[in-house]
């Protein structure tokens, strides 16, 4: 069987506050013939220092006509107290509600705040959340890149053998470094990731993290998936190539039981190299080598996916089903004017059913 060329993702088959964002992004809150809206019903107040309270501000908006009462409030807890308007409220006015933490116990706390106002059958519910610590932990390596004016310490994201069902997260750090107090967003999330921001608002000079987190239930494919994902510095940024994590999830086949009678007669995979140095272009526009690939077991070798990591590169493979004993030439092609714009090292992504190697990257060298 003869294939066509491979492109890019081509499958076979201290009285501590924690400020709000301003209301610019107030979001209608869903509930039924509720006439409020809140900011952020999540409020992350990252680390808070042993026996010094934390207090968060909830900063709401009657959008309803005519004035609203807030009739009770609920708490998970008697560890957090709240304080709000205890009369009418009127139309399109801003409110706040404030919630404190007795941060008298270390470790994470996620507490939750339930409102009962007038014109709503259910309340709105705001959480409050953080860690407690004995001391604040900063992070202490480097910040090599930007994420448009906030500095970070890595834009690329790789969670790699992955299996279905893990929820693997990574982190990356950032550091404000305007003068403003931000409140950071991760905009353009696939419904495979989520993303946390921790805290919620962080002043000028002040540290954060992003934590984001691989969903691998909702990938359908196995072999690799790449997106691109944002990081705003506040609810309604614009997204821009400066503010850009690529995130590249690889997920493999589920692993299988089998005996070593069985390993005997499986197919066996054999690559000539897993590095293809092409060396320099050279003032040439492109650059072409060759990785044979050897079917060294007892069974037929299936390459069910070919995909590259960046753009920049194309391959050719002359079947995609490798007979035992037999072998098959892998043709890579580098283009140069593509590959001056990326900045990761160009690899391909090859996905097997080779019981002991289901996963080989290929990486190519070339300047």
């Amino acid at each position: 069987m003869i294939l066509k060329r491979f492109k890019n993702h081509y499958i076979i088959r201290n009285t501590k506050r924690c400020l709000l964002g301003a209301l610019t992004a107030v979001l209608p809150v869903v509930v039924a013939a509720q006439r409020v809206a809140v900011s952020n019903q999540v409020i992350d107040c990252g680390q808070v220092v042993y026996m010094k309270p934390v207090t968060a501000q909830f900063e709401l908006v009657n959008e309803g006509k005519g004035n609203v009462t807030i009739k009770g409030v609920e708490k998970s807890c008697g560890c957090t107290t709240v304080s709000y308007p205890r009369g009418p409220i009127t139309e399109n006015k801003p409110f706040v509600v404030s919630a404190t933490y007795d941060a008298r116990m270390l470790g994470h706390f996620e507490k939750y705040i339930d409102l009962y106002t007038t014109g709503a059958s259910l309340p709105i519910t705001l959480t409050i959340k953080g860690v407690v610590v004995d001391e604040v932990r900063n992070y202490g390596g480097d910040y090599g890149f930007m994420l448009g004016k906030l500095k970070a310490d890595k834009v690329d994201l790789e969670f790699d053998d992955v299996n279905k069902g893990e929820r693997p997260m990574q982190e990356i750090h950032i550091l404000n470094t305007t003068g403003d107090i931000i409140r950071p967003v991760v905009m353009h999330l696939p419904d495979y990731l989520k993303a946390e921001v921790s805290p919620s608002a962080i002043p000028p000079g002040k540290q954060g993290v992003v934590q984001i987190t691989l969903e691998s239930k909702q990938l359908h494919d196995y072999g690799l998936t790449q997106t691109t994902v944002y990081l705003g510095q506040n609810p309604g940024d614009r997204t821009s190539p400066d503010k850009e994590i690529n995130v590249w999830a690889v997920l493999l086949p589920a692993a299988r039981n089998i005996s070593e009678r069985q390993l005997a007669y499986s197919p066996k995979l054999k690559i000539s190299d897993a590095v293809l140095n092409l060396g320099s272009f050279d003032g040439k526009k492109k650059k072409k080598g060759t990785i044979t690939i050897e079917n060294v077991g007892r069974t037929d070798l299936d390459i069910t996916a070919l995909q590259m990591f960046t753009a920049g590169l194309s391959v050719e493979l002359s079947s995609a089903k490798v007979a035992p004993g037999e072998s098959v030439k892998l043709k890579v092609t580098a283009d140069r004017k593509t590959l001056k714009d990326v900045r990761q090292k160009p690899r391909i992504l090859m996905i097997t059913n080779d019981p002991v190697q289901p996963k080989v990257i290929i990486t190519v060298d070339v300047k």
